[in-house]
């Protein structure tokens, strides 16, 4: 009987809570999905310029926190995460996007549909967006 070799892409990244392994005492490993998440996330909540030597990346969400939450702003909003994402994040393809406002909390609800490429798993990554001062 004939093995098939498949090579299976594996992301990996370090997790950004910078939790200890409990043996190695290494910085713990995220992967996969995971992996993919946080890179998402990350790119939500930067802000152009914060990267030394990459000014280009970043969403600009907190600059449309406190804007007042019209259809207008949400369509703006979704307009810049989608090209966020499509520009800095290519091992994605986007399916949906929702933003939906909490008023009480001054922050904005984003949930993100997408799923890697060259699979069909939906994922899905809820993140909220918060005013930092």
């Amino acid at each position: 009987m004939a093995t098939i070799n498949r090579k299976v892409r594996q992301y990996k990244d370090f997790n950004l809570n910078f939790t200890a392994h409990p043996v190695t005492k290494d910085v713990t490993k995220i992967t996969d999905e995971d992996a993919i998440k946080a890179s998402v996330k990350n790119l939500l909540t930067t802000n152009n310029y914060e990267r030394p030597f990459h000014p280009e990346i970043g969403c600009q969400l907190h600059g449309l926190l406190f804007e007042n939450f019209t259809p207008l702003t949400r369509d703006l909003m979704i307009k810049t995460i989608y090209t966020t994402i499509e520009k800095f994040e290519p091992r994605v393809t986007l399916t949906n996007l929702n933003i939906s406002e909490d008023a009480d909390n001054n922050q904005l609800i984003i949930d993100v549909y997408f799923r890697i490429k060259n699979t069909e798993k939906p994922i899905t990554l809820t993140t909220a967006i918060t005013r930092v001062r």
